[in-house]
């Protein structure tokens, strides 16, 4: 089983780091066609509305409150109910997102204006052309997410990786071809159609040929079976987490600060979230089936005992991989964007708000993983009344550092949001279920954290012996663009390996058998031999 976990964690994470090297590529075509100008603050503002409706509507209770509703029926050998269930939820939720889609397209104007109050008229009227492009894509999320996590139940993980891929590559095809003429709008239409054939159209074809599963769509808002779905659902679609919006206040705060404020904040949080994707989502995506199986089989020992190991293992690479964006923000900056309409003074803006960001990516992942241990027990409401209330508890926060030091005191807000939501909700585990040991995890995070700051400090002065004359833009300013992209990129290259290589040794000699044990795993894979096998406790 944790064999078959790993596999699957692996399956996910190369999807999500393709995924993520497709949405820098979206990213960085964004910021050489648009910039970081008001245009490109209506495009991110323009998703506000449709991640609303997606959120409210179950986006993110899908696979969470789905799957172990779906997995006890089968594992109770009652393979009609199941299907009955998968049909009654996907028929009418996916009738109640269509005339959610219907009602926010007409009233977008006003929502737009209520949310945006500091957007100049152009840039609303901007913002409302692009929100009512891109709200239909939310019903193939959400009717799509519903195929994915039955998918994923029966152990088929292939459309739930492919999908992502999809929604990018067709992001950037609607960039080359129509931004040309339509400016930020051709990404829109790239993201509608991108929802359609990716998180839609594969999981149905997958399920029809590959599962072998018949759709049998049910509209039943009063079915017992679904009422109970959404009796667990419900703190997943009301409940309000820094997970999800940490986002929102970056685009309302950041849209009172002025011009700029929304695109800055956006580029380094999406950097940010790569390496939170590639270890927290795909592991704790890959995790969820394992423990709600061990869950539905009552097998609490064993389900205690894979949180910690998970836990320990993608939290302290975490640490390590937050280290390292620190140290390489400023250069992954102007790697990615300094170029087109990006300006020398947004990329030294962004870099400052990336390396603020990066501080909070073990937190990040710990909140994803450690939320999957009350989910797989059908456990919901505590996390998200825990989640909700620090959320809103944060909004003074917010506020305050925003007025205070401006974009950056609101990338600190987030870092201590997220610090406290993570550490919250990780003491209300073991106080709860008994589970993970605190001590054991706690150990693990102080050895990566001593890792990560050796390891920060020897980059950083391979940096220092180079020179820099503010961490983006090297001593001679009057470089050629060409030239300044290669010296970012070569002391990235530069501060990345020695990063690596000196984590590699430290964790050789102060690391602790879990982190010995997830390098040992990470290099076989990276680096197969022959005739070996994985141990049984490989994740």
């Amino acid at each position: 089983m944790a064999r078959r976990l790993g596999a699957t964690a692996a399956l996910l994470a190369g999807s999500v780091l393709l995924s993520r090297f497709l949405g820098n590529a979206r990213e960085i075509l964004l910021a050489h066609q648009i910039g970081a100008g008001a245009e490109m603050d209506a495009y991110n503002a323009a998703f506000q509305i449709p991640d609303l409706l997606n959120y409210f509507l179950a986006g993110g209770a899908l696979s969470v409150a789905f799957l172990p509703s779906y997995a006890r029926l089968v594992a109770k050998g009652e393979t009609i109910a199941a299907h009955r269930f998968f049909g009654t939820v996907l028929g009418t939720l996916g009738a109640i997102a269509l005339l959610a889609t219907i009602l926010l397209w007409i009233f977008a104007e006003p929502l737009v204006e209520f949310q945006f109050p500091g957007f100049s008229t152009t840039t609303r009227a901007l913002t409302v052309q692009m929100t009512r492009i891109v709200l239909p894509a939310q019903v193939f999320f959400i009717t799509g997410g519903i195929v994915n996590a039955t998918l994923m139940a029966v152990g088929r993980f292939r459309a739930q990786a492919l999908s992502p891929l999809i929604y990018n590559a067709c992001i950037i095809v609607g960039g080359l071809v129509l931004a040309p003429s339509l400016g930020a709008e051709g990404f829109s239409w790239g993201a509608l159609v991108g929802a359609f054939l990716g998180p839609f159209v594969l999981p149905v074809i997958d399920l029809y040929r590959g599962a072998r599963l018949k759709i049998g769509l049910r509209f039943a808002p009063t079915d017992r079976a679904l009422l109970a779905y959404l009796w667990l659902a419900a703190p997943l679609m009301l409940g309000q987490t820094l997970l999800t919006v940490d986002e929102w206040y970056g685009r309302w705060f950041g849209a009172m600060l002025g011009a700029g404020r929304v695109a800055e904040l956006g580029y380094a949080r999406k950097l940010m979230l790569v390496p939170v994707a590639v270890v927290g989502q795909a592991v704790a995506t890959a995790a969820l089936p394992t423990l709600t199986r061990l869950w539905a089989e009552r097998r609490d020992a064993e389900l205690h005992e894979l949180v910690l190991n998970t836990l320990r293992a993608a939290t302290g690479l975490a640490i390590l991989l937050g280290g390292a964006v620190v140290v390489l923000a400023p250069d992954l900056v102007v790697v990615f964007f300094r170029h087109g309409a990006f300006s020398a003074d947004a990329a030294i803006s962004v870099g400052r708000i990336l390396s603020i960001l990066a501080l909070a990516i073990p937190f990040w992942v710990l909140q994803q993983i450690v939320t999957r241990a009350f989910y797989a027990r059908e456990d919901t409401w505590r996390p998200m009344i825990l989640g909700t209330l620090i959320a809103v508890l944060s909004v003074p926060l917010y506020l305050a550092l925003g007025r205070r030091f401006g974009v950056t005191g609101l990338a600190w807000a987030g870092v201590i949001g997220m610090a406290t939501n993570a550490l919250a909700s990780l003491i209300l585990a073991r106080v709860v279920h008994g589970g993970p040991s605190l001590a054991a995890l706690f150990g693990t995070f102080a050895r990566a954290l001593l890792i990560g700051a050796v390891a920060s400090l020897c980059a950083y002065a391979s940096l220092w012996a180079i020179g820099s004359r503010n961490g983006t833009m090297p001593a001679g300013s009057d470089l050629s663009p060409a030239m300044l992209w290669l010296h970012a990129l070569g002391r990235s290259a530069l501060a990345g390996t020695l990063f690596l290589g000196s984590s590699y040794a430290l964790v050789r000699v102060l690391g602790d058998v879990a982190m010995r044990s997830a390098l040992d795993r990470l290099v076989r894979r990276l680096i197969p031999r022959r005739g070996r096998v994985a141990p049984k406790d490989a994740l």
